[in-house]
């Protein structure tokens, strides 16, 4: 039975991570495709005993992945925050992890309570591609000048309208966001694109990334990311890049909503640089 609206329950919210590639995104589908959502969903509930529904902080699409995705879900079994992590994931597969179940205020909501987000894309840049990371990146064999990048990335900082860098498909009301901080940076052979906004519109770091890849690699100058943006014109920005190379790294709330901290990144880029040659070839 579907507890929402019980008197007697509680909000609990906790931090997921997960790799996407085997899956169609993070929202529940009619049809029979696997989604994030529906297996956190169904291993929630049954610990609960009861159907669980849960709220997250930012939807991804298919292929896209999560080291720090922010949920919250209501119920009024009584279980510690132990039984509610270890019990998730002994159901759960082995690539969505639930890392911390807590008790939290019921004014609390994942998606709306988020002043901000953080997107991480991860390019594999080097003359081969990697067997080990072929689902955790993004190859890309040409070498990628992160000093323009960056001067690109520069002048997407700031309010604008972001309508040449959403898919035409996307249902947003309108195209204006706010990008916060936006930071290029090689780490070996990883470049990563580390961008938060106020919130995003679909694909809209995917775009922003496929961009600064023809910039980094030598195809269109810095200025081509400003008139892309200018343009407010979808046909102008070029190709969408992959999903693999995405995560949703963190969600930012007021200060006064005192969550556990983990790390942005996903762990194999310091663990990998730290014994890697620091040079494209």
């Amino acid at each position: 039975m579907d507890k929402k609206g019980s008197s007697d329950q509680l909000r609990y919210v906790a931090g997921v991570s997960y790799k996407g590639t085997g899956y169609y995104g993070w929202q529940r589908l009619k049809n029979s495709h696997r989604t994030i959502q529906q297996m956190v969903e169904e291993a929630l509930s049954r610990i609960a005993s009861h159907k669980v529904s849960v709220v997250c902080a930012g939807r991804t699409d298919a292929g896209v992945h999560a080291s720090r995705q922010i949920i919250h879900f209501d119920s009024d079994a009584k279980r510690s925050e132990l039984n509610w992590l270890f019990g998730a994931n002994h159901y759960l597969p082995n690539d969505i992890t639930i890392n911390w179940v807590k008790p939290i205020t019921s004014c609390f909501d994942a998606r709306f309570s988020a002043i901000s987000r953080n997107y991480i894309y991860i390019i594999y840049n080097h003359l081969v591609r990697s067997a080990l990371f072929a689902s955790e990146t993004t190859w890309c064999h040409k070498p990628l000048n992160t000093n323009n990048m960056q001067i690109a990335a520069d002048y997407l900082i700031g309010k604008h309208n972001f309508n040449a860098y959403r898919t035409v498909k996307c249902q947003a009301k309108h195209a204006i966001r706010k990008i916060i901080n936006f930071r290029v940076q090689r780490i070996n052979r990883f470049v990563i694109l580390d961008i938060q906004a106020n919130a995003f519109l679909h694909h809209m770091v995917r775009n922003i990334a496929g961009v600064l890849i023809k910039i980094g690699a030598g195809e269109k100058k810095p200025e081509w990311a400003q008139e892309v943006l200018l343009s407010e014109d979808r046909r102008c920005a070029g190709i969408t890049a992959p999903p693999g190379g995405l995560y949703l790294a963190d969600v930012i709330y007021p200060e006064e909503i005192n969550l556990p901290e983990e790390p942005k990144a996903p762990l194999f880029i310091s663990e990998y640089a730290n014994n890697t040659p620091d040079s494209f070839s």
